[in-house]
């Protein structure tokens, strides 16, 4: 037997899945790295960090599915997108990556948008206009406040493109992630030239790009010594985690989005032709099937609003969990249960570490508003609960706006888990929602492309068709989703009334 290894370069954690060449999930591993804020706003990682969970986590998965190593027949790699790992030669990094998430950068994306001529003219030219998250503001600053390090660099990586050096000693990407770095031309699938000169960043620095499911480099012989691995293992493009997310979710034909929520929130959809949303309120980018779009929507706190309230308030929760063996998610959903929808008025801001789509504001702040004496606990969580699920709507409703046609919105991640919030999602989207039969998001995804890249399926549609289905089909409830759609409203005026005091409170 063969088998397919999906390797996820995550925020939090580093995530391995073999599955068989039915797509069959035999066994997945999680390894943890850390995170550094040096200053509020910032964000960082080791890269040197990715590449001891990623052989800690293989070795993990393929002991727990009783596999040997020279029974892997093709690697897939994803990772976060928009981190930037400055390189001079080898694999030792001159400094740590900045991540997604860093938001030091907006003097940079203004300096980029009036390089380009206007923000107009920049999305005509890479799609998207600048945000504080993507790679490009990042590389300008470390040119502008870390010189030194600037012109030792030789290479520019993204996170799962620094793995594929470590494994190969290739220095390759490939179109889907390449697209987060606001220096693709989308339309075209290639390095947009004219945008580099503007920006006088040398192409050179740049791996060159190949499509998702592509063979970009074989397994070297220390590679695969440190990842118990057979050498020669053929490893393809792969995707950065949100187009990869996508192929493991089966978002690979028009008609059907994604919605996931793990640390950040994410609505997807396939597009055959680019798309663009001229206000650049949602992303458009290379998909990870080959000639293909997408566009998408990222929240910056989704389930890590959820996560922050289970670590900061959630301690009686987490000490009740601990006793009892449970999730202390679910004790946390449990009590969101007792408050009324809509909470009689009570909203949460899921913007606690600023905002990406549909605002592009890293002032933004979050915090509950309507609170009344005849609030509670209950009605705080579920609050907080609808708001991040508000949030994930503002991106559909943009893509409404845009003429996306969207039957049906498959469900993934943290939000995937609970019936509550399942439901939830039906009732404050308006729409028929599913669950599908695979909930392991971007590793699986690049499985299914090391597949394709290796001749188990002709290609991604296929693949997807062969392994994924959906196991459950909801409606929503009309009489609630009246409510939130009022609530919705009101919800949206709230960040427009408050954005200029984001500024002060931010300067605060």
């Amino acid at each position: 037997m063969s088998y397919l290894l999906g390797i996820d370069i995550g925020t939090s954690g580093t995530k391995t899945l073999l599955c068989d060449f039915r797509g069959r999930v035999l066994a997945t591993a999680t390894a943890e790295h850390d995170i550094f804020a040096p200053k509020p706003g910032w964000s960082e990682q080791d890269p040197r960090q990715w590449w001891q969970a990623t052989c800690q986590a293989t070795k993990a998965v393929l002991k727990k599915a009783k596999v040997k190593g020279d029974q892997v027949a093709a690697i897939g790699l994803s990772g976060q997108m928009h981190g930037s790992v400055f390189l001079g030669e080898g694999t030792k990094p001159l400094r740590r990556a900045l991540l997604w998430n860093d938001q030091r950068t907006a003097a940079q994306c203004a300096q980029i948008e009036q390089a380009a001529g206007g923000r107009t003219r920049l999305i005509d030219m890479v799609g998207n206009p600048a945000l504080t998250g993507f790679t490009a503001p990042k590389i300008l600053w470390v040119r502008q406040h870390e010189p030194r390090v600037y012109e030792k660099t030789r290479h520019i990586l993204l996170p799962k493109d620094y793995i594929r050096l470590c494994m190969t000693g290739q220095y390759a990407t490939e179109v889907g992630d390449a697209s987060g770095t606001l220096l693709l031309d989308v339309k075209k699938r290639a390095w947009n030239r004219d945008l580099l000169s503007l920006l006088q960043i040398d192409r050179a620095l740049l791996a060159n790009c190949f499509e998702s499911h592509v063979v970009s480099g074989q397994l070297h012989k220390a590679g695969a010594a440190a990842l118990g691995l057979k050498e020669g293992t053929p490893v393809v493009g792969g995707s950065g985690d949100q187009p990869a997310g996508a192929v493991g979710n089966g978002i690979v034909l028009p008609g059907v989005a994604s919605a996931t929520l793990g640390t950040s929130g994410v609505v997807f959809v396939h597009a055959d032709q680019p798309t663009y949303d001229p206000q650049g309120r949602v992303h458009t980018m290379c998909s990870a099937v080959a000639g293909k779009w997408c566009v998408f929507g990222c929240m910056l706190s989704a389930g890590g609003s959820f996560q922050w309230f289970r670590n900061r308030l959630g301690a009686a929760e987490v000490a009740q969990a601990k006793k009892r063996k449970v999730d202390p998610y679910a004790l946390l959903i449990a009590e969101a249960e007792k408050a009324p929808p809509g909470c009689e008025g009570l909203f949460f801001l899921p913007y606690l570490t600023g905002e990406r789509c549909p605002y592009a504001d890293p002032n933004a702040r979050g915090g509950w508003i309507g609170l009344t004496a005849r609030h509670d606990r209950p009605a705080l969580i579920r609050a907080l609960l609808e708001g991040v699920t508000f949030g994930m709507a503002d991106a559909l409703q943009v893509m409404d706006q845009m003429g996306i046609n969207i039957r049906t919105v498959r469900l993934s991640g943290g939000g995937a888990r609970s019936a509550f919030w399942r439901q939830l999602q039906a009732d404050v989207y308006g729409r028929n929602v599913a669950v599908i039969n695979a909930q392991e998001g971007p590793a699986y995804g690049v499985a299914l492309l090391a597949g394709v890249g290796t001749g188990v399926w002709k290609d991604v549609p296929q693949a997807c068709q062969a392994a994924i289905r959906d196991t459950e089909k909801l409606k929503p409830n009309a009489k609630r989703a009246a409510l939130y759609a009022k609530h919705h409203a009101q919800y949206q005026r709230l960040y427009a009334a408050l954005k200029e005091e984001f500024v002060g409170i931010a300067g605060l």
